[in-house]
């Protein structure tokens, strides 16, 4: 979404623009890639199995189920069928025979759920129980909320999103037991916040501030030139 201008949503980014981008990015890299499947682009548990099959085929090894609605009026699914869409997620998963993780989302924070961690933990476990193999609850920064998330939906992994410098280090977090670790869109935010001050200093000053300690380009000439040589060092 970032890349392109559109807000991060299923209104701006069709299913199938989406399925595109994914099956591009996995046939650009060598290492495994987790899709952010939105909400499953459908509302009923069989409209998600069949966008979740059309994902498994582009050749990903995870994919992510929120259970977001997308109305302001009535935000989260209710749980009853927030449970059958991650079941019905997890059974085209398993007809597709692929080896894909299931990562199922609960976005009671960012929806602003006036009891966020409870109403979490409660979604979390029953998506655990529905099948999914990763559990995930962006919002929380507080230690003491993390750890909470982390022993509910123990032996299952627990993924955390990180947005912003909360002082807390990668080592911080793995002692706290969480397993995995997203920064969503933060690097995409960085590289526009310095290009947006730096844009801001140079119209309303007239200051080339902004532009002090680059990466030369050298650097990032060398970068791309090592990346690509290892890509087709096997080719014929």
């Amino acid at each position: 979404a970032f890349s392109q201008g559109l807000p991060d949503s299923e209104a701006a980014l069709s299913r199938d623009r989406n399925l595109s981008h994914i099956a591009d990015i996995v046939a650009a890299v060598d290492v495994p890639v987790n899709a952010d499947f939105a909400s499953g682009y459908g509302r009923t548990p069989q409209e998600v199995a069949d966008n979740v099959t059309r994902c498994v085929a582009t050749g990903v090894a995870g994919l992510s189920i929120e259970d977001a609605t997308g109305d302001s009026s009535s935000p989260l699914y209710e749980l009853p069928l927030a449970v059958e869409r991650v079941r019905a997620a997890r059974q085209a998963i398993d007809q597709s025979r692929a080896d894909v993780l299931l990562t199922a989302r609960a976005e009671c924070y960012l929806v602003g759920h006036p009891d966020a961690l409870r109403e979490s933990v409660r979604r979390l476990q029953a998506y655990a129980e529905a099948g999914a193999d990763v559990l995930f609850a962006p919002g929380p920064h507080d230690p003491v909320e993390i750890t909470a998330l982390v022993k509910a939906v123990r032996p299952k992994p627990i993924n955390l999103l990180v947005v912003r410098d909360s002082g807390l280090t990668v080592a911080d977090l793995a002692a706290l037991g969480v397993r995995r670790i997203s920064v969503g869109g933060a690097l995409a935010l960085a590289a526009w916040t310095s290009f947006t001050r730096a844009a801001q200093l140079l119209k309303s000053e007239g200051s080339f501030a902004g532009l002090a300690s680059l990466v030369p380009y050298g650097d990032i000439n060398g970068f791309f030139t090592t990346d690509y040589r290892a890509r087709h060092a096997d080719a014929p």
